[in-house]
């Protein structure tokens, strides 16, 4: 028999004396999930409330003494690679602790470039010569895609070659593993849904990856796997670097496989999360789609600076939900009052989430399926603005107005 729900002061009148004589066990506080938002409601279902929400502090990241969280360079490794007289004047450098690169090009000055710093710096007044480059390329292993490495270390070396093949330029790249970087996108991570982070060479995706490598394997107890295919993410040698945690790390033969070993990954190794850097071609885009639709988590980076540049992009705007022109009828086009033909996003995004790394602390987060409806139709989204404070903790500013110069 039907009872009519009753009223809230009825209900509470109803279960005040069983509350009294036998009260109800509580259940467990749970405030690390309360801290990040758990217990409410998803944010894509709550409307903005304005100026309350403008910013939300985050936990701190470890490494308060710097922005960039410095954690771990082996920058030694990397010097013993130069000739003796750069890496004596390097390992004498205040500022080596911001060292970027190191440019060895035939016929020129030998140059460091720091962090934040505009140009370079030369290290010597004497030009670089062969016998210069024949030191470095003996104390580095072979290279593949014209890139090497120096086994457990995160170091980059990239050669530029002539037409006959021979070496005549080195970029030798620091890498370095910086805990507490996943923080930016902590809460992200614990809600389980695949993200893309897109952003210029040289923002920091690869070193992002790494440490978010490290809080989903270590701290969240995920089965990661990482589709490693120039050894940037997990080091040089058949032992991963430490800065990743519990992932394992697949390595791929040639760049033009790394496709199929993401598709192997799923089908072998039963992975709940998958990362994998640059994804750059239709068949790597493919490939994502078809590991999303098995139901298993995906963090990948893209060259491009904007989601704009994704959606503009052949090879890659599928990752985004595609874009497709559709003819209006005449009722409809004038209901909208727009052209007969328009676009439109095509498919669900295969990453729900984008973020924008505009610098190392500076991300702007979009809810893709939103964001690109919203720009298909020729509106600013609302996005989240995720930086750091004076002190080195998370901030979250929702309900932002999204544009291209976001950037303080």
């Amino acid at each position: 028999m039907y009872t009519p729900p009753e009223s809230p002061a009825t209900m509470e009148l109803a279960v005040a004396p069983i509350r009294r004589l036998a009260p109800r066990a509580s259940m467990p506080e749970k405030p690390f999930l309360r801290h990040f938002g758990f217990h409410r409601r998803p944010a894509t279902s709550r409307r903005p409330r304005g100026p309350r929400l403008s910013a939300t502090s985050r936990r701190s990241a470890s490494g308060a003494g710097s922005p960039h969280f410095t954690g771990e360079d082996n920058l030694d490794a990397l010097l013993q690679v130069l000739p003796s007289d750069l890496h004596d004047d390097l390992m004498g450098e205040p500022g080596r602790s911001q060292l970027v690169e190191v440019i060895l090009d035939l016929g020129r000055l030998p140059e460091a470039r720091y962090q934040g710093e505009i140009g370079g710096k030369y290290l010597r007044p004497t030009e670089v010569t062969m016998k210069d480059l024949e030191h470095a390329l003996d104390a580095v292993g072979e290279f593949i895609d014209n890139r090497a490495g120096m086994a457990g270390t995160l170091h980059r070396i990239s050669a530029i070659k002539n037409r006959e093949g021979a070496v005549v330029g080195l970029t030798c790249r620091v890498g370095r593993a910086v805990i507490g970087h996943g923080d930016m996108v902590y809460d992200l991570l614990r809600y389980g849904k695949s993200i893309l982070f897109v952003g210029r060479p040289g923002v920091g995706k690869t070193t992002a990856m790494r440490d978010i490598a490290r809080v989903l394997s270590d701290e969240l107890c995920k089965r990661v796997v990482i589709v490693d295919t120039s050894n940037e993410i997990g080091g040089y040698g058949d032992v991963p670097h430490a800065a990743i945690g519990r992932a394992r790390r697949l390595q791929v033969p040639e760049p033009s496989l790394q496709h199929k070993v993401m598709i192997e990954a799923v089908e072998n190794h039963m992975p709940e999360v998958i990362i994998v850097d640059e994804i750059s071609t239709r068949a790597e885009a493919f490939a994502c789609q078809s590991i999303a639709e098995r139901g298993v988590m995906l963090i990948g980076t893209a060259h491009g600076e904007t989601l704009k540049n994704m959606l503009k992009n052949p090879n890659l705007s599928d990752l985004v939900g595609g874009v497709r022109a559709v003819t209006l009828g005449d009722d409809e086009a004038r209901l909208r009052r727009s052209r007969k033909i328009v676009l439109e996003r095509k498919a669900p995004p295969t990453f729900p989430f984008v973020v924008e790394m505009r610098n190392r602390c500076y991300w702007v987060m979009h809810r893709t399926e939103k964001s690109v409806d919203m720009l298909l139709n020729g509106k600013l989204p609302l996005v989240e603005v995720r930086k750091r404070d004076d002190q080195f903790k998370v901030v979250i500013e929702r309900w932002k107005m999204y544009n291209d110069n976001m950037l303080e």
